[in-house]
């Protein structure tokens, strides 16, 4: 059950659960309110922004003015979240959506709460106070021919309510008590518009789209193919990934917030609602592997067409709408989450040079194909030129993975590079590329790995380092499983593992609730491992432990052939979602608490690559070893 204590306002991470509607997106709290609320587009400035300013960030609420104890479900295969209050005299089920139409996207961004009781009466309040969008908004409310209206900057928002009583408007906003009982649904609605008139539906249209929205969404995941052991887990984040990324274009956000800290109290707090490169080419592979094929084409479409503009040479990063981003960070006044400072809009990351840009792009490419893609004969020459590139830059420093002010030949950063030239030469073979250079690329592709076994290889620890010249680790190595630079049976693979989990994993972390915790304790009986790993040497008392990095560590894992060791290190990082099963972008380890973005596409991602890399090695176990 998650905690319904607030601290200062701020609840904990742990308490949020997300609703998107392919466009914006919504944080709940257990406890009803909405603190986060970015419409019509995950990266406008926030409506409601009270998880980083409760006092006046703004915030939806809807509560009982009662004590009560709370439970939470999406409904199945569904991103309508669904929670129950119970009270010492009734029970209260509030079922929330960000509506989706008929035939796809609504022209406006419509935030639908119904109100059922279940039995008894519950005495509720409720509220609509948006406040400053990060950016100095000042919220201006006022009633307009019976309809409450808002005006924040230059959205327009309209409330539609239904059987909610005692309602009181003020110039900042509109709240109101009521008392929950009898047997019609009641409607809390916030619709929102971008510089243009907002259309006000009645009551019973809006109520209507929330079980039609959950019909679309169970359409949708009747298309995931995975049926493996963990199908709760992956669907779940197959939707939450669905949610965050943007219709029609196919750009996935990072995250749905900005400036979660990575240690509370903390400066490292940034700003994640731009679409990676490198997250891209993860969210391909995973939906490769769940045969999602339209999602696969509309995120190259997307991810080829922002690398056009200046490719050869590649951004890190690209804004939702496909765009060129500044790297200019802007600080706003704003006491942070649990006064974790600055709060900032904009990523200075924008501006660096990331190696691994260069094998996460081609590495996506060369998967299209796998799976049924042709190229074109322009992005064909695209593909041959940022080959080329990669041939040129390969030997130079750059920010690395974890995008760092140290430049340095970071050893993940070399294996992309291989990567990128690997698949190249794949494609060619495919008959996808016509360039005369594949002498070249195979060359400099063994030459990558040479200066790799040469320079990134610590002896004393039997490990691949975090870079050249430094017996220090970095988790990130591990995607030399999943990208084939490692073999299964290679020693070298094997040992790092073991090096990476004796330096930086996380001796006895604090365990969560998660969803599934009965039925994994059941399957690897007893106690679980730590599944938590910090993402490099020298972390530890820096930041949280890495979601993703424990799911590449399950990969590895999986693809050295230590199936068992990789069962119970994904039962274990199961268990530490909440209890709607979101992942944040990082756990703190001395609590439990997650922190950090959230929910983090990264960490969704890594989830469903653990799960999928699992269930396809045991598939391949001999008989025999099924057998036991």
């Amino acid at each position: 059950m998650p905690t319904l204590v607030r601290t200062d306002g701020y609840a904990s991470l742990r308490s949020y659960a997300v609703l998107g509607d392919m466009r914006g997106s919504a944080l709940v709290a257990c406890d009803g309110a909405i603190d986060w609320l970015a419409v019509p587009m995950m990266d406008a400035p926030p409506v409601c922004a009270a998880l980083l300013d409760p006092a006046a960030g703004g915030s939806i609420e809807l509560t009982p003015t009662v004590p009560f104890e709370v439970t939470r479900r999406y409904l199945d295969a569904t991103m309508v979240l669904e929670s129950t209050f119970t009270t010492a005299a009734g029970t209260v089920k509030v079922t929330d959506a960000l509506n989706r139409g008929a035939a796809g996207e609504l022209p406006w961004a419509e935030l639908a709460r119904r109100i059922e009781v279940e039995e008894g009466e519950v005495p509720m309040r409720w509220s609509v106070r948006p406040g400053h969008g990060l950016q100095g908004i000042n919220p201006w409310c006022h009633l307009d021919g019976g309809v409450v209206g808002l005006l924040v900057g230059d959205r327009q928002l309209a409330v539609v309510t239904a059987g909610l009583d005692e309602t009181g408007v003020d110039h900042h906003g509109v709240e109101g008590r009521f008392v929950a009982w009898g047997e019609e649904p009641r409607l809390l609605a916030v619709l929102v518009t971008e510089a243009r008139p907002v259309h006000v539906p009645d009551a019973a249209e809006i109520l209507s789209r929330i079980d039609a929205t959950a019909d679309t969404w169970r359409r949708w995941s009747g298309q995931v193919s995975y049926d493996g052991p963990w199908r709760r887990t992956v669907l779940r984040s197959a939707l939450t990934l669905k949610a965050l990324t943007v219709a029609p274009s196919g750009a996935i956000a990072a995250a749905a917030t900005t400036s979660l800290p990575e240690q509370v109290g903390g400066a490292r707090n940034f700003d994640y609602r731009f679409a990676w490169i490198r997250d891209a080419s993860f969210a391909i592979d995973a939906m490769n592997r769940l045969a999602l094929s339209e999602e696969v084409h509309s995120s190259l479409a997307w991810l080829l067409g922002a690398a056009a503009q200046e490719a050869p040479d590649l951004r890190v990063f690209y804004a939702l709408d496909g765009s060129v981003p500044s790297a200019a960070m802007r600080q706003v006044d704003a006491p942070g989450y649990c006064g974790s400072t600055p709060v900032q809009v904009g990523n200075s990351a924008a501006d660096q040079m990331q190696l691994g840009c260069f094998g996460d792009l081609l590495d996506a490419v060369s998967r299209y194909v796998d799976a049924g893609g042709r190229l074109d004969p322009r992005t064909g020459m695209m593909v041959e030129a940022i080959a080329d590139r990669t041939c040129e830059l390969w030997r130079s420093p750059d920010a690395g993975l974890w995008e760092l002010g140290d430049t340095q030949p970071y050893t993940i950063s070399k294996i992309a590079c291989w990567v990128a030239l690997d698949r190249a030469l794949r494609l060619a073979d495919a008959g996808q590329l016509t360039s005369t250079h594949e002498p070249r690329w195979r060359g400099e592709r063994d030459q990558i790995r040479a200066w790799i076994e040469v320079n990134c290889w610590s002896e004393t620890k039997q490990a691949y380092t975090f870079y050249a010249g430094t017996d220090d680790l970095d988790a990130a190595v591990l995607l030399a499983a999943r990208t084939g630079y490692c073999a299964g049976d290679d020693p070298r693979l094997s040992t790092t593992i073991d090096a990476i989990q004796a330096e930086l994993g996380v001796a006895n972390p604090s365990d969560g609730a998660g969803e599934e915790r009965g039925a994994a304790g059941a399957r690897h009986g007893g106690a679980s491992p730590s599944p938590l790993l910090y993402r490099y040497s020298g972390q530890r008392d820096q930041e949280g432990a890495f979601i993703a990095c424990s799911c590449w560590m399950v990969e590895a894992l999986a693809h050295a052939g230590r199936l068992d060791e990789a069962s119970a290190w994904l039962a274990a990082l199961v268990d530490l979602g909440n209890d709607v099963g979101l992942y944040s972008e990082e756990i703190d380890p001395a609590t439990g608490d997650l922190i950090g973005n959230i929910p983090q596409t990264l960490s969704h991602l890594a989830i469903i690559g653990a799960a999928t890399a699992l269930a396809t090695a045991e598939s391949r176990q001999t008989p025999a070893r099924r057998r036991e």
